[in-house]
């Protein structure tokens, strides 16, 4: 690390600042993740750190000048944005022992949620940042994406395949409305399809046939901007939490959605929740989400990786 010693004790870094390229050009500077990178900037400048803005116009670019501020020997990086940001944060970070700081200005906001950020208060995020970021790192544990002929992928959140990423699917495939209308329209929409899927799984080596509308490896409580599918999950307990929705009719399904946002699902008998530490799936036509992003077909296997994130958080 290339840190500087004041006199005073406190510790001034090199700091590497990514903010989201979705929100990083245009628009109303004080409501997007553009405007609020400028802030956050302001704010650890004004802590004596030194800073390097990465804004970019997509994440490929980002990806990239993020792997090679790394490489160039930054001290932290610190992502404006939403999950996505989180994820392209994690792959960069994974193993490196660098640590991650998170300022929330996404959609989701749900790993920001999940270790205790307020997901609306990205000004506070930096405060907590600024005084965390002279205690030690905490570390915290990743899942691990692998699937044939491609490299492995690493998630914070809940890598997912059945209604939430058919949810996925459809929204991403609309360019209105803009915003979490557009998600909250398209589960309308599946909810008027919803229908069981098949799954091929090997959990922990053992194979088992899984019907169900919805399965989840959550390493994360929550997911979908705040779905606490997972409540008892934890970053740092070396597992993950397998979330099985086994096959109900559309309207007790209906009747148990709205208690995902409060955790209270969870005694419904069609609800599941298990540790494990490997998951492996097949399902035919379905694709797979993690931390919100799209990972593609099926099949995959899912693992944890433990201790292998620092965060500042």
């Amino acid at each position: 690390m290339n840190i500087i010693q004041e006199p005073a004790g406190t510790t001034l870094l090199n700091i590497a600042v990514a903010v989201n390229p979705r929100a990083a050009f245009g628009g109303n500077r004080k409501k997007t993740p553009g405007g609020t990178g400028d802030m956050v900037v302001a704010q650890l400048r004004d802590a004596g750190h030194h800073v390097t803005v990465l804004r970019r116009r997509d994440y490929a670019a980002l990806k990239e000048a993020v792997e090679s501020e790394i490489a160039a020997g930054a001290d932290a990086l610190v992502v404006v944005g939403g999950d996505g940001m989180v994820h392209l944060a994690a792959n960069a970070l994974v193993h490196t022992g660098i640590p991650l700081g998170i300022i929330p200005a996404g959609t989701g906001n749900d790993a920001a949620r999940g270790l205790g950020l307020d997901p609306h208060d990205a000004s506070a995020a930096v405060a907590h940042f600024i005084q965390r970021c002279q205690q030690p790192p905490r570390t915290v544990d990743l899942g691990r994406i692998d699937r044939a002929g491609q490299k492995s992928v690493w998630f914070m959140g809940a890598f997912s395949a059945g209604f939430d990423a058919l949810v996925n699917e459809r929204a991403n495939g609309w360019r209105w409305p803009r915003g979490p209308m557009r998600y909250n329209l398209a589960i309308l929409r599946e909810l008027t399809l919803l229908k069981p899927l098949k799954y091929a799984l090997r959990v922990d080596g053992v194979e088992r046939q899984q019907p169900a509308v919805l399965i989840a490896v959550s390493n994360g409580i929550c997911f979908g901007g705040g779905m606490k599918i997972t409540p008892d999950a934890k970053y740092d307990d070396g597992w993950l939490d397998l979330f099985v929705v086994s096959p109900l009719p559309r309207r007790t399904f209906l009747r148990i959605f709205p208690l995902v946002f409060s955790g209270r699902h969870t005694g419904h008998p069609a609800v599941s929740i298990e540790k494990v530490r490997e998951v492996a799936f097949e399902a035919p036509t379905l694709v797979a989400y993690a931390d919100g992003e799209r990972m593609g077909a099926l099949p995959a296997t899912v693992t944890v990786d433990p201790g292998a994130l620092q965060v500042w958080v």
